[in-house]
């Protein structure tokens, strides 16, 4: 692999650990790490553009990948911030801020921050490739790619549109959202996140060493699939007495017709 893919992961990799060490501070001014949550979706913008400062005159794929991630990233951001506007910090941190302690800072830069910061440059990695290689002309790929992603995108925005539109309706205080695309998926917002970087990596296919960035939509894929997606918000939702008939109809994850 040339030399010039390991200088755009150097540079990108400053700029992450420059941008969540800030993010850090900002979240002990605020008094909530689920500043980092906030942080997470613009993170990614600032990784796709690094590399296009590096790699004049960019491509029209570069541009269209750099596009689709901002899209992304800007929405999830201003969702996740208008969501916590108002509120208290989200219980998951609440709960690591007692049982870290005294080692509540130090970890919380680690374990929050960096290793956010890391695991999202392995997710990110598709666009960098993309963003480094140019001069390749469109194909079907990345056709594919598109189509992938704008399908991804139509779960996640509407699944939380509609949850939201549900969570502010006073009637369906107590119940748990049933309806929409959530008649077909549990957790329809988080198939279409993986189903949209799933869409980048396609379109990565169209540039050298592009398959190896498979590590990004695979990343993503498990850690909303078994570790802080899916996991922790079933653990939560299991609470509910109307969980286990809606667990018994209703697919985990990829969108399904609903059991009888």
């Amino acid at each position: 692999m040339e030399i010039n893919i390991f200088q755009t992961i150097g540079v990108s990799a400053l700029a992450i650990f420059g941008y969540m060490t800030v993010w850090f501070f900002i979240s002990l001014l605020r008094k909530r790490n689920d500043s980092a949550d906030v942080a997470w979706g613009i993170g990614f913008v600032l990784a796709a553009i690094v590399p296009l400062v590096f790699h004049q005159p960019f491509s029209d794929r570069a541009l269209l990948v750099t596009v689709l991630v901002a899209i992304w990233g800007i929405r999830l951001a201003s969702h996740i911030y208008f969501r916590q506007r108002g509120k208290p910090e989200d219980y998951r941190y609440q709960k690591w801020r007692e049982e870290w302690g005294k080692w509540f800072v130090v970890r919380s830069y680690v374990q929050v921050y960096i290793l956010q910061g890391f695991l999202l440059l392995l997710i990110v990695s598709p666009v960098l490739v993309i963003n480094t290689y140019q001069g390749f002309r469109f194909w079907w790929l990345d056709l594919f790619g598109v189509l992938v992603w704008l399908v991804g995108f139509f779960f996640e925005v509407v699944g939380d549109w509609q949850l939201s539109q549900f969570l502010k309706d006073p009637n369906n205080k107590g119940h748990l959202m049933r309806n929409g695309l959530w008649r077909y998926s549990r957790h329809p917002n988080y198939f279409g996140e993986v189903t949209q970087w799933w869409g980048i990596w396609i379109i990565a296919l169209s540039v050298p060493f592009g398959w190896l960035t498979v590590i990004g939509p695979i990343t993503i894929t498990v850690l909303i699939l078994f570790v802080s997606g899916v996991p922790l918000l079933e653990k939560k939702m299991k609470e509910h007495p109307e969980f286990e008939a809606y667990a018994r109809q209703t697919s985990r994850f990829f969108p399904l017709l609903p059991k009888k």
